[in-house]
């Protein structure tokens, strides 16, 4: 007679693969979270970058809706006030990056991320071409505080050494008064880069979140088809 197959599970096998089946699917989960997440940062760039550049606001709100807004001012650079943002590559190349507060409408100060340089360019005098005089047109986008990771250091203004952007920090330390809750990228012109180099005008953000997602439910797939096949036998009959 023909024999039947039969699905005959065990303990040591199941308390491993049942618990990891639940947590590959939460990861495959979490990852098209992370990538609608994703789309939308880029959504919002790219729908505030069509929009026509205003003046920068006098504050914001706890709202996403200024995040990337373009703005447009003109004033002048305070250079002696700038800082040094360390750990900043272009192509590969390391560097810093300017971040200069800009003094506009008689008496308003914003912080500007001027954009990279190279290492031998740390000091002032190295860089003429990089210290613009007189009334200057600036054109970037709006952004949030950097948040400071698990695994940065501190800033240490002391020995000038700033590892990311801390508006309230920066103004109290350079002496320059209140600045509002924000700082803004300034977008690089056209055609040959000029130091510094500014931001893009696009959005430069990795959204592979869907190969990861795509990835760990495979993943969980596998296990579920090894489990199967591994409790599956064939029971003859007499």
């Amino acid at each position: 007679m023909l024999g039947e197959w039969k699905f005959k599970p065990t303990i040591g096998p199941t308390l491993f693969a049942v618990p990891t089946f639940i947590i590959l699917i939460l990861l495959g989960s979490w990852q098209v979270q992370r990538m609608s997440w994703k789309q939308d940062i880029i959504a919002s760039f790219e729908q505030q970058m069509a929009k026509q550049p205003v003046i920068p606001p006098l504050d914001i709100k706890e709202s996403t809706d200024w995040r990337y807004t373009r703005v447009r001012a003109t004033g002048r650079f305070l250079h002696d006030k700038e800082i040094l943002l360390t750990g900043r590559t272009f192509e590969g190349t390391a560097g810093f990056h300017i971040v200069t507060p800009f003094l506009f409408n008689g008496n308003r100060i914003v912080l500007i991320n001027r954009g990279w340089i190279p290492e031998k360019l740390r000091e002032r005098k190295s860089r003429p071409q990089t210290i613009p005089t007189g009334l200057v047109s600036m054109e970037g986008i709006l952004r949030e505080d950097n948040r400071k990771g698990y695994f940065v250091p501190e800033n240490e203004p002391n020995n000038e050494v700033w590892l990311y952007i801390n508006t309230r920090q920066i103004a109290e330390y350079r002496d320059i008064g209140p600045v509002p809750g924000y700082y803004i990228d300034e977008l690089r012109a056209p055609g040959p880069y000029k130091l510094p180099i500014g931001a893009a005008g696009k959005i430069e953000v990795r959204n592979e979140h869907l190969k990861y997602a795509v990835t760990w439910f495979l993943l969980a797939i596998t296990l579920l088809a090894v489990y199967i096949v591994y409790h599956t036998r064939k029971c003859e009959d007499d």
